[in-house]
């Protein structure tokens, strides 16, 4: 059957979100049409007003209200530990964890000439910027263990040795609580390579 009409259109529009294809995007559009026209109607107020008044913090770049987010505003934050994720949504998985008193940098995506995306379209200009002025003492690389966030994390690391910056990755092995027979074979190696005396 053909979508057409309001229906249709609001269908087809859910599906832009991640990990959300045609069927769910039908049962969320009847969910809210049927059942909370309400919920409905405050998360297109919700949408319209973040879309409207979130913008990039000017200095880590991450998503904010602000001209500088709270974490760069926090003067208990140490500002010569910088943390380089992928996304914004990175910043808030590590927030979460409590273990990071540093300030972050967001490339908002990763190396990947194929892609078209270079180191400008990664803003690390800035990051070299912020690099040489000296007030920098480490990086931690967060990138993703795929090809093109271990390459990022590389390029990052070499920009760091220019400017004589302790560059390191942060560790991925075996999660807590995880058992080896489930663990993949690259994991292994990693967990294995980045061992540390008990």
């Amino acid at each position: 059957m053909k979508r057409a009409g309001l229906l249709g259109q609001l269908i087809q529009n859910l599906c832009c979100l991640p990990g959300v294809g045609a069927k769910t995007a039908q049962r969320m559009a009847f969910h809210l049409l049927q059942r909370d026209r309400n919920g409905a109607k405050k998360l297109a107020e919700s949408l319209l007003h973040a879309i409207e008044h979130i913008g990039y913090c000017r200095q880590c770049r991450t998503l904010t209200e602000n001209s500088l987010c709270g974490i760069c505003q926090d003067s208990a934050r140490d500002g010569s530990i910088i943390c380089i994720v992928e996304s914004a949504a990175d910043v808030w998985v590590v927030e979460l964890a409590a273990v990071f008193k540093g300030r972050y940098f967001v490339l908002h995506g990763r190396l990947s000439p194929l892609d078209g995306i270079g180191p400008d379209e990664l803003g690390l200009e800035q990051l070299e910027q912020q690099l040489a002025s000296g007030a920098i003492k480490e990086l931690i690389l967060a990138t993703n263990s795929t090809v093109e966030g271990i390459a990022t994390a590389y390029f990052i690391g070499e920009m760091a040795r220019k400017h004589h910056v302790q560059a390191s990755k942060i560790a991925h092995g075996v999660p807590m609580g995880g058992e080896l027979e489930f663990i993949d074979s690259d994991t292994l190696s990693h967990a294995f390579n980045g061992r540390k005396e008990l």
